[in-house]
């Protein structure tokens, strides 16, 4: 089975209740957001049918076929899931951040011991994998606690918007920052925090590589019922040698089923 190839229509219903694609159980506010979140573990902010995967867009507009209209000003669907993103974020009782391949995501905090342990940067190895830039703003977040998107570029004296910018992507896929809130006026700005600062005992949790790749495997396939080739790596950032380490020990713990190379099922659905 191959990316693109039609599933199972026993997948596609598991689906439909798992991912909310069904009207009746759409995603309307920020505490329906949060526990479809937990339920399926992680999953993206507002990515549309196009891309696999769960996502809060696609939980709102309650259907299989939820596409992201061009100009998402005036859709209302768009503009329901961005609030509900806003809101959840600024909870703060679930991780976002952009994370691998720059993909704004949510991470239920059960689960995010296990993606800190393969991205996460140990403070001992900051100097090793940030760069200039990246520890620059991360000093002066460790003296502010939090700040806005200007005044913190202004106070790590970095001119350049687009350096800028890598710094706190880089500082995001690393579980050092994430966005805590967001202001519209007088302009648009995300306010900045350290990780910690909210997720402190989730990140403090040392979990080894293998146990990260099973327990990341494993909540995906339970939402997701069955996986094509490439599937996990590309909504993970893993590598595809890491993803099907990860699917392997669910074979191996009895839970899932290798239906031919690169293809698992989760077995309760078999």
């Amino acid at each position: 089975m191959s990316p693109g190839q039609d599933l199972p229509e026993l997948i596609e219903i598991y689906r439909d209740r798992v991912w909310h694609r069904e009207s009746e159980n759409r995603i309307e506010d920020a505490l329906s957001a949060e526990i479809f979140i937990e339920r399926v573990g992680f999953c993206s902010s507002m990515t549309d049918c196009r891309r696999p995967g769960p996502s809060l867009y696609i939980a709102v507009c309650g259907r299989r076929d939820a596409y992201m209209p061009r100009n998402v000003q005036k859709d209302p669907e768009s503009r329901l899931a961005w609030s509900i993103k806003d809101d959840v974020m600024r909870r703060g009782r679930v991780y976002y951040a952009k994370l691998k391949r720059g993909r704004l995501t949510f991470i239920a905090r059960r689960l995010l011991p296990y993606f800190h342990a393969l991205w996460g940067v140990p403070l001992g190895k900051e100097s090793k994998f940030l760069s200039d830039d990246a520890r620059s703003v991360l000093r002066v977040l460790r003296r502010e606690w939090e700040m806005g998107t200007r005044d913190l570029r202004l106070a790590s004296r970095i001119d350049e918007r687009g350096r800028f910018n890598r710094a706190i992507d880089d500082l995001q896929k690393t579980f050092k920052v994430i966005p805590s809130d967001v202001i519209y006026k007088p302009t648009f700005s995300y306010i900045w925090s350290l990780a910690e600062t909210r997720f402190h005992d989730e990140l403090e949790l040392r979990v080894s590589r293998e146990e990260a790749l099973k327990e990341i495997a494993r909540a995906y396939l339970s939402g997701v019922g069955i996986t094509v080739r490439g599937e996990l790596a590309s909504v993970t950032g893993l590598s595809r040698p890491e993803a099907g380490s990860g699917s392997w020990s669910l074979v191996d713990d009895g839970v899932a089923l290798r239906l031919e190379p690169g293809v698992y099922s989760w077995r309760e659905l078999a």
